[in-house]
This record gives structure tokens, sequence and C-alpha cells, in this order.
């Protein structure tokens, strides 16, 4: 990794990464690849000024530009680089192939002198080996996607291939037939009778019976790591999300766990985030197993999204909700800064995860998390009692509605019902099969104008008036005084009928 100077000399040996600190243009961008042209890569800030010569370039020397939002520091992309090419470094010797899947994947592509990938129950790549450029077009677009395109999944489960797959213990033969497509390999990734996931090679003929056995080998490797993985990752998590609930708590044990989780103890705000899905009522025809990955990948990329802002953010799932603590440093607006991060989250993100989050009050210290994790659970409330997908909520810009929402708990909680005027039109609407309590929210609703509701309720607006006389006579309602129509507007809203 290099950090751009203009004038420093430029010397990036063969894959380096080069930060480029200030570099804004189509023409600087040109310029900086043309000196450093065995770089992997160059990290410029949004937005990136590209143009033909700058794609001209980048197909020319091989060298990819790379966005990198405008609210992340420099120095945190540093830092975790740094963090990452630490990690590779100390790694211990002699774990060699097993140490992880792209190892592994690389050692199985050599035994069986083909192109593999390795991939989980629902088709995601976990890791693929070299040599994929030998291998069809699908297989390409799997691995730049790192996932198995919904036509491919079709047609082998249309074809029996995943029934055979995953009743078989051993490699099986798929020949596609289609033109382009090469046949392929497989085998089921097992831990006893539980699927793992599974290892799919490219080849042009049926494998012999010594690689045959090499795959179902492997497979039994890949289960290891797998489980290896899974049981790191899974202590890891849990771990964080109970460090985290102490921390939102803000509780006695609060800065301890901050502490641990190395987090911000002083000005941040909380974000709630939640899958519409999660948040939907009644919503049990899911996969259980895909909805929980769904929402530990949802959390994983939230968690990357605000510690490229602050490093000393985090991010954990607590239930179905992702919970992230975003440490504030400006002062004034604190509330829209933590919206407008929430709102770049989810454009991100986009139709892949459809998700709502609610941003708490800005909290001073830790004292004050659990009220910012209180508001943030209610301005993700009145976002799925609206219905919304793809919405960001600040607690103050919902305040009212999360009042009534809670005002309706607490009419629900002891059996209150609607009382006076309001009460009399249902139960006259309930007797005689009318509409006057409909006829009554639209009037309110367009501020009196007898044109606009009776437009809206599709009747005549004589019609309308007449209904108006009759919904007055029967209730009492005195459509003149403005704390009666508070009154009944404020039931319609607790009440929802």
């Amino acid at each position: 990794m290099h950090i751009f100077d203009p004038l420093d000399e430029l010397i990036v040996p063969p894959g380096g990464i080069v930060l480029a600190v200030g570099v804004r243009g189509a023409a600087e961008i040109c310029s900086l690849i043309e000196r450093a042209p065995a770089a992997a890569g160059v990290v410029v800030k949004l937005p990136v000024d590209v143009d033909e010569k700058v794609r001209a370039t980048v197909l020319e020397t091989g060298v990819a530009v790379l966005g990198l939002t405008r609210a992340a520091s420099w120095a945190q992309v540093a830092a975790l680089l740094r963090s990452l090419l630490a990690e590779a470094d100390l790694a211990e010797p002699g774990q060699g192939p097993q140490g992880d899947l792209f190892s592994l994947a690389n050692a199985v592509c050599a035994l069986l002198d083909a192109p593999v990938t390795i991939e989980d129950r629902s088709s995601r790549v976990l890791a693929f080996s070299g040599r994929q450029d030998e291998a069809d077009p699908g297989r390409v677009e799997t691995v730049l996607g790192r996932q198995v395109p919904e036509r491919y999944l079709r047609m082998l489960d249309e074809r029996g291939f995943f029934k055979q797959l995953y009743q078989s213990r051993e490699p099986i033969y798929m020949e596609l037939e289609d033109e382009g497509v090469i046949n392929r390999a497989a085998v089921a990734v097992r831990s006893g009778d539980e699927i793992l996931g599974s290892i799919w090679v490219a080849v042009r003929e049926p494998l012999s019976e010594q690689r045959q056995r090499a795959l179902a080998d492997a497979a039994k490797i890949v289960a290891l790591q797998l489980l290896r993985e899974r049981a790191g990752a899974d202590t890891q998590r849990r771990l964080r999300a109970d460090l985290l609930s102490t921390v939102l708590a803000g509780g006695a044990d609060a800065p301890e766990a901050a502490g641990r989780l190395g987090i911000a103890t002083a000005r941040l705000c909380v974000l709630a985030a939640q899958l519409v899905s999660d948040g939907a009522a009644g919503d049990p025809t899911g996969d259980p197993a895909r909805s929980e990955s769904d929402r530990q990948r949802f959390c994983d990329a939230l968690a990357l999204h605000v510690a490229a802002i602050h490093p000393k953010a985090a991010a954990a799932l607590v239930g179905s909700v992702a919970y992230a603590v975003l440490p504030l440093h400006s002062v004034g607006e604190e509330e829209a800064r933590a919206v407008r991060v929430a709102e770049s989250f989810l454009a991100r993100v986009g139709p892949r995860h459809g998700a709502n989050i609610g941003v708490g009050r800005l909290a001073a210290n830790l004292s004050q998390a659990a009220r910012s994790r209180a508001d943030a659970d209610r301005a993700l409330r009145v976002l799925r009692a609206r219905g919304t997908t793809g919405q960001v909520a600040g607690y103050t810009a919902v305040h009212f509605e999360s009042l009534l929402l809670q005002v309706a708990d607490v009419a629900a909680a002891e059996e209150q019902a609607p009382t006076g005027p309001y009460q009399r039109l249902l139960d006259h609407d309930a007797e005689h099969g009318t509409e006057l309590a409909a006829t009554l929210r639209a009037y309110l609703d367009a501020f009196g104008d007898v044109n606009a509701a009776s437009a809206r309720v599709h009747v005549h607006a004589n019609t309308f008036r007449y209904r108006l006389k009759r919904l007055v006579e029967i209730s009492g309602l005195d459509l003149s005084d403005p704390d009666a129509r508070l009154t009944v507007m404020l039931q319609m809203r607790i009440f929802g009928r």
C-alpha cells in the first residue's frame, strides 16, 4: 500500500495499492496510472471523473480505479489495509493449502487440472481457484458476481442435478449439453448429514477414478475448514452482539464493553437497521437458515460501511435488528449527518437488501446510548408502520408518529376502545352497513374541503354533504369545535379503524 505524494518519487511494486490523496479529474487520474503501471489499483475519492481516456488507460495498463466514499477518511482506509496485510503476514508456518478456502480451491484445481469453485448451500461462491478463464462464460459470470446466476440454478434444478448432488456422497458428473457450456463435476461438502456446500469443477469429460477420489477427499478437508470458519465467526459475532447490547443498555458495564469493542464513548448516534422481511408481521414463509444468513450478510455490510466512516464505529446483529454505533465529532446537525450515512448505506446495498433504518438522537456519552437506541427503535417502528422499504428516518423527524404508536400500545394493553362521537359512528356503521366513519376521515383529511373529500371517496359532492349532515346528527360531533376535531382525529389514528 502506498500513499501518493506529488512531491515524492512514486515507486510502486507489482500488485501495490495507491491511495490517491488529493487526486481528482480525469487528467490527474491518467497521469497517476501511467506513473504506476504495475499497481493493482488506484483509490480516489468519489465522485470519480471517468472519461474515455481514463477507460483507455485502465484497459491498457490493467490498473483498476476504485472510488472511495467521501465520508471515509484516508487515515481509516490506510489503517484497514494495514490490518488486512498484517493478518496475512501473521499466518503460521505450515498453514499452506488448508489455511483458507482460496488456497484449498487452488490445491483442488492443481489436483484435478481444472478450474474450481467452492459454494455454499445457496450457490454463493465462497472461494474460487485460478484458471477460471479456461471455463465457460457462465463460470466467469458466477465468479464475478460471487453467485451462480438464476438461469443456471433453474436449469440445474430442472434437470435434477441438485437432487443427485445432495443425495450422493460421491462426486457426480453433469452433462449440460448446452452450446458454449462446459460440463461439470461436483461433490457435496458434508458434516455428517448436514450439507455445508459443494465443490464444482469445470471439466470436458468424466473424472477418472483417481481424480474422483481426490475430489471426494478434498470435500472432507473443505468441510473441516468451513466448520472452523463458521465456529470462529459465530463465536465472534455472539461476543460482539453481547458487548454491543451491553453498550446500548447504557448501564455500569457499558464503559468496559465499549473498551473491549474499541468504540467511541462520547458523541454518538445509534442506528437500527432491519430487513423489511423481518419487520413484516407474520412472515413465516421463508427458509429460516437463509433468513439468518441474509441478516448476517446485511449486518456485515453495515459494519463495513460504518467502519469506513469512523475507526471507532461498530455494528452487530441483536435479534433481527442490526445496530450500529456511529461516533460523530462535528457539532450541530449530528442526527442529520447520521441519516445521510444511513441513506448512503441503503443506496449502496440497493435492491439486494430491502431494509429500513431508524436513527436515534445524539448521545453525549455512553449513559445516553440507551436513549439513542430507544429512539432508533421507535423511528424504525414508524417506518414499519408506514409499510415503506429502503427508507431512513431520524427520530426527531418522526417523533409525533412514534408517540401515537406508543399511545396505541397503551390503549391496546389496557383494552381501551373508542368513545364519544367516534364510537357512536362506528356502532352505526356496524349496525347499518354505512360508511360514515370513512366520510368523516375524508372530510378531516381534506381540511373540510367538500369537493376534495367527495372525490376521495368517489361520491357526488351533494351526496357527501348529506352523509356529513347525517354523521353529525348521529354522533353529536361539533365540526366547528377544533378540540372536538382533534379528539376524533387522534382516535382514528390510535385505534386505526
